[in-house]
C-alpha cells in the first residue's frame, strides 16, 4: 500500500538500452479517497487483504461454504476492507492539524457504543439457536438489536462525511461502520442457517431481518459513493423511492406496495442483495481479479503494451494503434473501462499527442479502445460472467459469440485511427523510439497463462478451475521472466487483488438493491408490456427504445452494474418480442457498455481526459464518433443471428466480410475520408447509406450495399480527377 504513481507521472519518454517504453502500465493509481497507511496498521491492512483474497481461493477451490453464507461473508469482508482504506472526505495535510472536524471523533466514539452492543447480542442470538429457540422474541431484536444498528449506521455514515484527518490515520466513524457490517454479518449468518430463512418476504419474518437489511443497504450504499461515486447510489435511491412511491403513481408505474418491514426482508436474499450480482462478484469476479493481480504482479501488463508498440508503433498514427491492441488485451482482463483508461492511457495519450493527434482525439481514441476490452472475449471484462448466471446459457457459448461483434468493433475503431491519420498525414514512430519485436517474440511464453484460460474452458472444464489454472500458470511462467513471483509476490498478488476487488464487489452489491426492487416490484415486467406496446407499432422501434433506456441506466456505472440493471428491466421485453435470450441480452450488454463512452455522462472519456487535458465533453463527443459501430453492431447482430455464430459456417463467413465491409465503409463516411483522399458530404451519405443496408444480413440489401460504395467510389474518383482537369 505504498503511494504509487499516478498516471501522469509515468515515464513516456525515458527509452532505455532495450528500447522498452511501458513501465508499471498495470499498476492501479491511488485514488484520491484512499488512505495510505504506515507501520503496524500497513502490516495489519496487508495481512486482512491476503486474508480476503486466500478465503475466496480456498473456498472456491477446496472446500466450499454454503451459498447464502459465502455470499454474506464476501460482501462483509468488502465492506471492512473498503471501510478501511476509503475516506469519506477529503484528507488534511500535517500543518492543518490532527483533524479539522474533531467533534466527529467524539460522536463516532459514543456511536460505537450501540455499534459494539447490536454486535454482541448476535452472539446471543446464535447462543437461542444452539439452545433450541425456535424464534428470538420481537423485543429483542427491535430494541436490542435493530434500532442500536440503525443508529450506529447513520451516526457513523453522517460523521465519516465530516470526518477529515492526515491520509495515514484511520477514523473512528468508520471504525463504526465497521463493527455495523460485520454485526449485520453476523445476524444473517446466524438467521439464514436455520429455518427461519424460509420466511422471508412474509409477515413471519423476523422483524431483525429488515433492520439489518436496511442496515446492511445503507452501508453498501455509502461505500459505493466512495469508491465508485454518486452514479450509481443516486439510481439505487431512487429505485427504494420508487418501492414507498409505486402505488401512488398513475399509469404502468404503479403497483399494489410493500411495507417496509416486507421488502426489505426480502431484499437481502438471493431476489436482491444475494442474488446474481453477488453470486457472480464473490465467483467467477474475484477469481478473475485474482488472475489479474497476478498478471500485475508478473509485469505481464508491461509486456502486452510493449508487444503492441513493437507490432504497430511504425505504421502512421503508431500510438494509436498500439492503445487499441494494449487496452482491448488490458481491458478484457480489467474489468472497468475508467480503470483501463487510467492505466493503458497514461502512457498512450502522451505518445499520441506527440505523434501528432490533438488532446481531444487521443483521449477519445483511448477511451473507445478501452471500452472495447469490456466485450473482448474471452474474459470480457466480468459482465459475460453475470450474463451467464442470469440466462443459464453456457459462458463458453457466450464467449464464442462475442467473437465476430468484438472483430466488428475494433476493426472500425482501428479504421477511425487509421482514417483520422492518414487526413492529417500523421507519421509513426522511429525505430529508435520503439521496443525490438524480435526481443519481445522471445518473451510470448507471458501469452500463455491466457492460452491455458482459452484452452481450459473449451475442454470443457468449469469456469472456476479454469480460471485457477491460469492464475497458477502466471505465477509460473513468470519464473521464466525477470519479474519472478515467489512467495512475496504472491502474496503482493492476493493483496492487490483484494484492493481492486472492493469497488466491483460493491457496485454488483449496490446492483442488487436495484436488481431486488426490480423483482420484488413487477416493474420489470410492466416495462416489458410497455416494450411489447411499442413493439405493435415498429420493432425497430422498439429496439431504438430499448437501446435508450440501456445507455440511459449505464450512465456513470461500472461495466458490470450497468449490465445487471439493464438486463434486469430491457432484457425480459425483448425475449418477450420473441428475439433469442443470447441476441437480447447481447444487444443489452453492448449499449451497457458504450454507456462508457455516451455523452453527456461518460466515465472512460472523463478519465481519458484527465490524462490528455482536454474538455471532458469534447472528448466524449469524439470518442462516440468513435465508437459509433457499437451503436451499429447490436442491430446488426439482430438482424443476421450469424454475427452471434447461430448459422452454419459459410453464413458465417458471409456475415463476417458483408459487415467488416460495412463497418469500413462506415468509418469513411463518418470521418470523412474514402479512398486515400477526403470525402465530399455525397460521398460521406453515400458511404453511410451503403453501410446500414449492410446491417440487415439480407442478400439483396448486402449487394445494394455494394452497389452503393461502387458508386461512392467512382463519386470519389471524380472528385480527385477534377482539380487536375482544371
Amino acid at each position: 500500500m505504498t503511494d504509487k504513481q499516478h498516471p501522469e507521472e509515468h515515464p513516456v519518454n525515458d527509452i532505455g538500452d532495450d528500447h522498452v517504453l511501458a513501465h508499471d502500465v498495470d499498476e492501479e493509481p491511488v485514488e484520491a479517497n484512499r488512505r495510505l497507511f504506515e507501520g503496524g496498521m500497513l502490516k495489519f491492512v496487508t495481512l486482512l487483504a491476503i486474508a480476503y483474497s486466500s478465503f475466496h481461493l480456498y473456498s472456491l477451490n477446496i472446500a466450499p461454504l454454503e451459498t447464502w453464507s459465502f455470499r454474506i461473508v464476501h460482501i462483509a469482508g468488502a465492506l471492512v476492507l473498503g471501510f478501511i482504506l476509503f475516506a469519506g472526505a477529503g484528507f488534511v495535510s500535517a500543518e492543518e492539524g490532527p483533524a479539522r472536524h474533531r467533534w466527529t471523533t467524539w460522536i463516532g466514539a459514543v456511536a460505537l457504543v450501540p455499534a459494539v452492543y447490536a454486535l454482541y447480542q448476535t452472539f446471543s442470538f446464535h447462543q437461542m439457536v444452539v439452545d433450541g429457540t425456535q424464534r428470538v422474541p420481537v423485543d429483542l431484536e427491535t430494541w436490542h438489536f435493530g434500532w442500536p444498528l440503525l443508529a450506529a449506521s447513520a451516526i457513523g455514515i453522517v460523521m465519516s462525511w465530516f470526518h477529515q484527518r492526515e491520509r495515514s490515520r484511520f477514523s473512528v466513524p468508520d471504525l463504526v461502520l465497521i463493527v455495523c457490517s460485520v454485526a449485520v454479518a453476523a445476524y444473517f449468518l446466524v438467521v439464514y442457517n436455520t429455518s427461519m430463512r424460509m420466511s422471508t418476504g412474509t409477515s413471519f419474518a423476523p422483524v431483525g431481518i429488515s433492520f439489518a437489511a436496511i442496515a446492511g443497504t445503507a452501508l453498501i450504499m455509502e461505500l459505493t459513493r466512495r469508491v465508485a461515486g454518486l452514479a450509481l447510489v443516486i439510481i439505487g435511491l431512487v429505485f427504494l423511492m420508487y418501492v414507498f412511491l409505486g402505488p401512488y403513481l398513475p399509469g404502468f408505474l404503479g403497483y399494489p406496495g410493500l411495507s417496509v418491514q416486507r421488502f426489505f426482508s426480502q431484499v437481502y436474499t438471493d431476489a436482491g442483495i444475494l442474488g446474481p450480482t453477488t453470486a457472480v462478484s464473490s465467483t467467477y469476479i474475484i477469481l478473475f481479479i485474482v488472475f489479474a493481480a497476478f498478471l500485475q504482479a508478473s509485469k505481464v501488463g508491461d509486456y502486452f503494451v510493449n508487444f503492441a508498440f513493437a507490432a504497430a508503433g511504425r505504421t502512421r498514427g503508431g500510438p494509436a494503434k498500439v492503445s487499441i491492441f494494449a487496452s482491448g488485451l488490458m481491458g478484457m482482463i480489467n474489468g472497468t473501462s475508467a480503470g483501463n483508461v487510467v492505466s493503458t492511457g497514461s502512457l498512450t495519450i502522451p505518445l499520441m499527442k506527440k505523434v501528432g493527434y490533438s488532446k481531444r482525439s487521443a483521449g477519445a481514441v483511448e477511451a473507445a479502445a478501452s471500452t472495447g476490452g469490456q466485450i473482448m472475449p474471452p474474459i470480457m471484462g466480468a459482465g459475460a460472467f453475470i450474463m451467464a448466471e442470469i440466462t443459464g446459457i453456457p459462458y463458453t457459448e457466450i464467449a464464442i459469440a462475442a467473437i465476430i461483434p468484438a472483430i466488428l468493433y475494433f476493426a472500425s475503431v482501428y479504421f477511425m485511427v487509421d482514417f483520422e491519420a492518414a487526413k492529417t498525414g500523421m507519421r509513426g514512430m522511429r525505430e529508435d523510439e520503439l521496443p525490438k519485436l524480435k526481443t519481445m517474440v522471445k518473451q510470448c511464453y507471458l501469452f500463455v497463462p491466457i492460452i491455458i484460460l482459452i484452452v481450459a474452458l473449451f475442454m470443457g472444464y468449469s469456469v472456476i478451475r479454469a480460471g485457477t489454472l491460469a492464475t497458477v500458470s502466471a505465477a509460473v511462467v513468470s519464473w521464466f521472466s525477470p519479474n519472478k513471483m515467489g512467495i512475496r509476490k504472491i502474496l503482493e498478488a492476493l493483496e492487490i487483488a483484494s484492493y481492486m476487488a472492493i469497488q466491483i464487489i460493491v457496485v454488483c452489491a449496490a446492483a442488487g438493491v436495484i436488481v431486488g426492487v426490480i423483482s420484488l416490484t413487477g416493474v420489470g415486467a410492466r416495462f416489458s408490456v410497455l416494450l411489447l406496446d411499442v413493439a405493435e407499432a415498429s420493432q425497430l422501434l422498439a429496439l431504438i427504445f430499448a437501446m435508450f433506456i440501456s445507455i440511459l441506466l449505464g450512465m456513470g456505472m461500472p461495466t458490470t452494474a450497468a449490465y445487471a440493471v439493464a438486463a434486469s428491466v430491457v432484457a425480459p421485453g425483448l425475449v418477450q418480442l420473441g428475439i433469442e435470450p443470447l441476441t437480447a441480452h447481447f444487444f443489452v450488454f453492448y449499449f451497457a457498455v458504450v454507456s462508457a463512452i455516451t455523452p453527456p455522462v461518460a466515465l472512460a472519456s472523463y478519465a481519458a481526459a484527465g490524462i490528455s487535458g482536454a474538455n471532458a465533453m469534447e472528448t466524449s463527443v469524439a470518442s462516440f464518433r468513435i465508437g459509433i459501430a457499437a451503436f451499429i453492431v447490436p442491430f446488426m447482430f439482430f438482424y443476421n443471428g450469424a454475427l452471434l455464430m447461430d448459422a452454419g459456417w459459410f453464413d458465417i463467413a458471409r456475415a463476417l466480410i458483408t459487415a467488416l465491409f460495412g463497418v469500413y465503409m462506415l468509418s469513411g463516411g463518418v470521418l470523412g475520408w474514402f479512398a486515400r483522399a477526403s470525402a465530399g458530404v455525397i460521398t460521406r451519405l453515400l458511404l453511410i447509406g451503403a453501410a446500414l443496408l449492410m446491417i440487415e444480413g439480407g442478400l439483396w440489401t448486402d449487394l445494394s450495399g455494394i452497389a452503393l460504395a461502387v458508386v461512392a467510389f467512382l463519386a470519389q474518383r471524380q472528385s480527385k480527377l477534377r482539380p487536375a482537369s482544371t
